[in-house]
C-alpha cells in the first residue's frame, strides 16, 4: 500500500547521479517533483519505464517539474544505466533500502523495492500516486494527467 495523497512525504538525503548527493529538504524546497521507485536497472520492465520517463521527459521539464528514479541500486550501477538508456534525468541510490521503506515502497520478507510513482507537490506532500509492479506506460500517464489538471 502506497502513501495516502495529502500526507507529508518523507525527506531525504540520497547519493544521486550527476549532483552526488540530493537533500530533499534543501535541494527541492519549494518545488514540486516526481519521485518513481522501481527494483532494478536493466530488467525488462524497469529499463522499459526509464525509457518511458525519457520520452515523455520533456512534459515533465516544460511543467519545471524534476524527475528522479530511485532503487537499491549503487551509483556505479545506475550511471552505466543512465549513460547507456541516454536518461535525460538523475538516478537515486538507496542501498540499505531505508527511504524506500519510509515511501511504503519495499516488497516485505524480500526487501525488494515495488514499481511505485509519487507526485509531491510544492509543500513536499503527496499530490498523487500510482503503482503497479508490472506496469511501466501507467506511471508516466497518471503523472502527466494529475499535472495537467
Amino acid at each position: 500500500m502506497a502513501l495516502k495523497t495529502g500526507s507529508k512525504a518523507p525527506e531525504f538525503t540520497l547519493a544521486c547521479t550527476g549532483i552526488n548527493i540530493l537533500n530533499t529538504t534543501k535541494d527541492l524546497k519549494g518545488k514540486a517533483f516526481v519521485l518513481y521507485i522501481y527494483p532494478k536497472d536493466f530488467t525488462r520492465v524497469c529499463t522499459a519505464e526509464a525509457c518511458e520517463f525519457r520520452d515523455q521527459f520533456e512534459s515533465f521539464r516544460d511543467l519545471d517539474i524534476p524527475v528522479f528514479g530511485m532503487s537499491k541500486d549503487g551509483i556505479e550501477t545506475h550511471n552505466k544505466f543512465k549513460k547507456d538508456y541516454k536518461l535525460p534525468f538523475e538516478l537515486l541510490s538507496d542501498p540499505t533500502g531505508k527511504v524506500c521503506k519510509s515511501y511504503d515502497a519495499l516488497v516485505p520478507l524480500i526487501k525488494m523495492p515495488k514499481r511505485i510513482t509519487y507526485l509531491i507537490d510544492k509543500e513536499h506532500k503527496i499530490a498523487a500516486v500510482f503503482s503497479d509492479m508490472f506496469e511501466s506506460k501507467g506511471h508516466i500517464e497518471a503523472m502527466l494527467k494529475k499535472l495537467q489538471k
